[in-house]
C-alpha cells in the first residue's frame, strides 16, 4: 500500500488533475459494512451544477436516476432500478489513449439502458458485451445487485475489465474506490489522485473499525476537509465568527466547487425486498444540501424539492447553489479555488455546513426510523408518502430562511 501511495504522489505532479468531469466513488461489500447490506457511492463533479431526480417507467425495470436538469436525453448519472440493480461511474482519464472513436461520451446513455434492462452484475457484463463497438466511453462503472453482488467495469471504447469487490484478491477489507483513473489504464495518466489518497486514508481507519457505514459516507467522505495529498485540514483553522471572511485555497478536496450531488444508494441482504433499496441523495454542493431519501414506489410519488418544477430545476438542488455563493463569492479571476470558510464552519457553530448538519441528521433519523420498520414488517407505502411529505415541507421551510442565513 505504502508503495502504491507513493507512486500516486509522484504521478500527481507528472500529471496534474483535471477541473472538469471528475467524480470520487466507491463500491462496499455487504462483507464489510456494519449492517451486511452493500454500498454504492458517487460524488458527482461536473460542470452541469444543475441536477434532479427523475422517475422513468420505459424499459423491462422502473427505475430512478440522478439527471441534468437541462438534458433532454435525460441520461442517468447514477441510480438503481426495481429490481435492486444500482450503477454510477466516474470519468477516467488512461484507458482510450489516442483512440479516435467516432462516438463519446455516452456513458450517462448506457447507465441509462443498464437501469433499464439489468437485474445484476452480471447482466450489466453481458450488456456490455453485446453494445456495438466501439462504446463511446471512458469509464469506471461501478454496480451493485439485490444478490450482494458488485464489481467496477474498467471500460473503454472496446474492452472492459471487472474488479469483484467479494473477491478478497482484489479487495481484501471489501471495498474498491476509484475516482479518475483506471488501474488497468495507463498510469502515467492518472486524474484525480489527491481525493484517491484521501478516501483511502478514510476507509482504511473506517474498516478498521468496521465503521463503513451510510454515516461514514454522508459525513466523513461526502463533506471531508482535509486535502488528500498536503494533508490540510481546514477545521484546524476554524474562524472563530462567520463575520469576518477567511478565504482558504480549496482545489482538489473531496467536496469540490464542481461538485453538482451526492448518491449513496445502500443495498439489501439476500432476503429482504428489493423495494428497501435506499438512494441517499445529496442535490447541489453537499457543502451546502442536506440528504434526502429516494424510495421507488407504486404511486412514483417523490419529495417535489428533488424534482424539476416550472423553472426545469430541483428546488433543493437550486437553493444549494445559492448558499454556495457565500462560500465562493469571488466571481472574477481564479475565485472558485478559494473558500470563505468562515461561511462554511466558525467557532459560533453557525456556519452553513453546521446549520444544515442539524437538519440532516433530523431527515436521517425520521428516516432510518421508518426503515427500519419497513424491514422488519414489510414496507408501507402510506408511512413512506407520509415522510416524503414530512421532508418536503421540512426542508423547504428550513431553506427559505437562506437570505438571512449568516
Amino acid at each position: 500500500m505504502n508503495k502504491i501511495i507513493i507512486s500516486l504522489i509522484a504521478l500527481l505532479f507528472v500529471v496534474g488533475v483535471t477541473e472538469g468531469i471528475a467524480c470520487t466513488t466507491a463500491i462496499v461489500s455487504g462483507k464489510a459494512t456494519p449492517d451486511g447490506r452493500p454500498l454504492l457511492f458517487k460524488q458527482r463533479d461536473t460542470d452541469e451544477l444543475h441536477n434532479k431526480i427523475e422517475f422513468f417507467k420505459d424499459g423491462k425495470f422502473d427505475y430512478v436516476g440522478l439527471v441534468n436538469s437541462n438534458d433532454p436525453s435525460q441520461a442517468v448519472w447514477g441510480g438503481y432500478n426495481s429490481a435492486g440493480f444500482a450503477i454510477i461511474n466516474s470519468a477516467s482519464y488512461n484507458l482510450n489513449g489516442k483512440d479516435p472513436a467516432s462516438v463519446k461520451d455516452s456513458e450517462g446513455n448506457i447507465m441509462r439502458m443498464a437501469l433499464q434492462r439489468c437485474a445484476t452484475v452480471s447482466d450489466f457484463e453481458h450488456l456490455l458485451d453485446s453494445l456495438p463497438k466501439p462504446l463511446g466511453v471512458e469509464a469506471n462503472f461501478g454496480v451493485i445487485d439485490a444478490k450482494g453482488g458488485g464489481a467496477y467495469f474498467e471500460t473503454g471504447n472496446s474492452r472492459y475489465v471487472k474488479y469483484d469487490v467479494n473477491d478478497p484478491a482484489i479487495a481484501p477489507k471489501g471495498y474498491i474506490i476509484r475516482t479518475n483513473f483506471s488501474f488497468s489504464g495507463d498510469r502515467s495518466q492518472d486524474k484525480g489522485v489527491s481525493r484517491y489518497l484521501e478516501a483511502e486514508q478514510l476507509f482504511t481507519k473506517a474498516s478498521a473499525t468496521q465503521s463503513l457505514s451510510c454515516d461514514f459516507f454522508l459525513h466523513t467522505v461526502a463533506r471531508c476537509l482535509t486535502h488528500g495529498l498536503t494533508k490540510t485540514n481546514l477545521y484546524d483553522a476554524i474562524p472563530s465568527n462567520g463575520e469576518t471572511p477567511v478565504f482558504v485555497p480549496f482545489r482538489d478536496f473531496i467536496p469540490r466547487y464542481i461538485t453538482s450531488a451526492t448518491v449513496l444508494i445502500q443495498g439489501t441482504k439476500e432476503q429482504e425486498s428489493s423495494s428497501l433499496t435506499t438512494m441517499w441523495t445529496i442535490l447541489g454542493s453537499p457543502l451546502t444540501s442536506v440528504a434526502i431519501p429516494v424510495w421507488m414506489n407504486p404511486k412514483g410519488y417523490f419529495p417535489p424539492i428533488l424534482l424539476q418544477n416550472e423553472t426545469g430545476n430541483a428546488p433543493l438542488c437550486e437553493w444549494s447553489l445559492q448558499l454556495k455563493t457565500q462560500l465562493f463569492p469571488i466571481a472574477k479571476g481564479e475565485g472558485n479555488d478559494y473558500l470563505n470558510l468562515s461561511a462554511l464552519i466558525n467557532k459560533e457553530n453557525k456556519g452553513i455546513l453546521q446549520k444544515n448538519a442539524a437538519v440532516e441528521k433530523e431527515i436521517i433519523s425520521r428516516s432510518e426510523t421508518n426503515l427500519n420498520g419497513w424491514r422488519s414488517r414489510g414496507i408501507n407505502y402510506q408511512e413512506m408518502d407520509e415522510l416524503y411529505r414530512w421532508i418536503n415541507q421540512f426542508v423547504s421551510e428550513y431553506f427559505s430562511q437562506t437570505p438571512g442565513y449568516l
